[in-house]
Formats: C-alpha cells, sequence, structure tokens
C-alpha cells in the first residue's frame, strides 16, 4: 500500500482576485498546504512575480499553471524563464513540436512538465464546437496522454473519470512513472460550478490522480484551512488503499 504523505500531495490554487488576497490566504493556510497553483487569474496582477519568488522562498512550491501554447522556439524561451523563477510544475498545450520546445527549454532542472489534455470544464459537446467531432473525451484525453508521453513530459493533467486509463497507458508503454495531476475536484456535497467532469478527492486519487488541484472548495470557503484539512484527511485515506504501483514519485 502506499504511503505517500497526502500534505505534499494538496495543490491549493490561488485564484484570486489580486497577490494581496493570494498572499492572505496563503497565510491562512500556513502549516496546512505547501503547494500552490499560480494561474492566468493572477498572470498579469502586479506584484504576482514577487509573489511566486516569495513563495519558493519560504519552501513552498509552486505550480504554474499558464498552458504555454505557442511555437516551440518561443515556448522554449518561456519555460526556461519560468526554470529561472523556481517553479515546481508548469503546464504547457499543443502539438508534440510545441512540448519538445517545453522539453528543451526545462534543460536539465528540476521543472516537472504537465501537458493539458481537456479542460475539466469540457465535455463532448465542446470538443464537436472545437472539430473533434470523431473522437470521445476519453479518446482525445489519451491520444494527448500518449503524445505528452512521448515528447517527454513527466505528466498530463487529466480528469478523475480519465486517470485510471492514462495509468493503464503510461504502464503499458514503459512510462509507469508518468504524473497525473487532476483538477475539477469537488467534495461531496459541493456545488459543481463550471465542473462538467468534476470527481471527489478519494475518486481521482483511487482512479490514479497523484496531484490533486483545489481551488474554490478550500480558497473559497468561510473557513479554507479547516476546509483543506478535512480534504487532507480524505486523501490520505484514499492514498492508504492506494496499491504502491499506482503512485508515481516526483
Amino acid at each position: 500500500m502506499s504511503n505517500i504523505d497526502a500534505r505534499e500531495r494538496l495543490i491549493a490554487a490561488l485564484d484570486l482576485p489580486g497577490v494581496g488576497e493570494a498572499r492572505r490566504k496563503v497565510e491562512e493556510l500556513e502549516g496546512v498546504v505547501s503547494f500552490f497553483k499560480i494561474g492566468l487569474t493572477l498572470q498579469l496582477a502586479p506584484g504576482v512575480e514577487r509573489l511566486i519568488q516569495d513563495l519558493i522562498r519560504g519552501g513552498k512550491r509552486v505550480f504554474l499553471d499558464y498552458k504555454y501554447y505557442d511555437i516551440p522556439e518561443t515556448v522554449k524561451t518561456a519555460v526556461s524563464r519560468a526554470v529561472d523563477l523556481g517553479v515546481s510544475f508548469l503546464t504547457v498545450h499543443g502539438s508534440t513540436p510545441v512540448i519538445e520546445g517545453a522539453v528543451k527549454g526545462r534543460g536539465s532542472s528540476d521543472l516537472k512538465l504537465f501537458a493539458v489534455t481537456v479542460l475539466t470544464s469540457m465535455d463532448k459537446g465542446d470538443l464537436a464546437e472545437l472539430g473533434y467531432r470523431d473522437l470521445s473525451v476519453e479518446e482525445l484525453v489519451l491520444f494527448r496522454a500518449r503524445k505528452a508521453l512521448e515528447a517527454g513530459c513527466d505528466g498530463v493533467i487529466a480528469s478523475g473519470r480519465e486517470a485510471r486509463q492514462v495509468k493503464e497507458l503510461a504502464m503499458g508503454e514503459g512510462g509507469s512513472r508518468l504524473l497525473v495531476v487532476t483538477p475539477g475536484i469537488r467534495p461531496d456535497g459541493y456545488a459543481e460550478d463550471d465542473q462538467k467532469r468534476r470527481t471527489t478527492p478519494a475518486g481521482a486519487i483511487v482512479a490514479g490522480a497523484d496531484y490533486l488541484v483545489i481551488g474554490r472548495p478550500i480558497v473559497g470557503a468561510a473557513d479554507s484551512r479547516e476546509a483543506a484539512e478535512r480534504i487532507l484527511a480524505e486523501m490520505k485515506e484514499a492514498f492508504g488503499k492506494k496499491p504502491r504501483a499506482m503512485v508515481a514519485e516526483d
């Protein structure tokens, strides 16, 4: 059975109006959460780079979720700058050359690269609108996961509904260490919001998720510490029941 520390596998999404609110939330979660996602909500907010630096200097880990998507050379340069910042995780999106550009930009650093498969707010109807009329969500997720693995990514962003299939795909192709980061997490009784392919914390972990990214259920709670601790308890129990072989290491 797995002996993973759930506290190392929970990523709180700082999807907040500004850097000041983000700093206050980090302070509120001190000692409970040590891994934070900085995404598009804060991308152009004044002081965000300093926030990232302060988090890292304070012993926190940062997941930079900007979903880099551009020509390979541009992505390569952008990723190299993220390396200089010292972030731990970074998302990239696009074709094999784009991902390979990101891998080159990462170089020999410890930065982990994650390819976006299909957003958890999307379903088959959304894919059809984008032109993927002949593919189901699951088929597109697995196609992109395979391409990410071949291009040298450390993992993928995928919902809990596809996590098991992604893990089985990776293990079948010799990529058993492929990490799965799962957003779209909603505890039992919490509103779905805009998440069309939601899963519970335990459900995602049992299915194969290695890390959970959770925003509103934590940062939007009246008591964020208590909400995070409740989720951590659920995660700990789920990891405790999970075979060690199903958990990928950093």
